[in-house]
């Protein structure tokens, strides 16, 4: 509950935050630029709104995630055309960073465990399913422990 409520303010605050920047965007790029950013920003809103009063959580965060990754670019694309000030755009930057963690926090908590353990629409199934693991450690296992060293007499 608490990635869900926290996920859904933060991105109303940013969509609020980002709104008013979208509208003093050169004529050029106002209606192209400017229209992408707002309907992504209100995209993944929407999402994680219904997301919050559904069951089924799992394809909504997984759209708003991946919605959330092509506002990043979008935004950056902004700051390259100068319609964001480097400020503005280390403080959207910031903003979609901590969304996105909380975002992808709510995912892996809605993921059953037949996807957690590389069901049929989990993450290691399909042709890469082993690519992006990282192996355990054997001591992360606990297979291999470290014996005490020896102790000897000074005597």
């Amino acid at each position: 509950m608490p990635n869900e409520v926290s996920a859904v303010t933060r991105t109303y605050d940013y969509t609020l935050w980002l709104l008013p920047h979208i509208a003093g965007f050169v004529r050029q790029h106002r209606f192209t630029l400017g229209n992408r950013l707002e309907e992504g920003a209100l995209e993944i809103l929407e999402l994680l709104i219904e997301a919050s009063y559904t069951k089924e959580k799992f394809d909504l965060l997984r759209r708003a995630n991946l919605r959330l990754e092509r506002l990043r670019y979008l935004v950056r694309l902004a700051k390259d055309l100068k319609l964001l000030s480097a400020s503005q755009y280390e403080f959207s930057a910031k903003a979609l960073i901590v969304i996105g963690r909380e975002i992808g926090g709510w995912e892996r908590s809605q993921q059953g465990p037949e996807r957690a353990e590389g069901g049929p629409e989990g993450p290691a199934s399909g042709p890469w399913a082993n690519h992006g693991r990282i192996p355990k450690s054997p001591a992360a296992s606990g297979s291999h422990r470290r014996r005490p060293l020896p102790v000897k007499d000074h005597l």
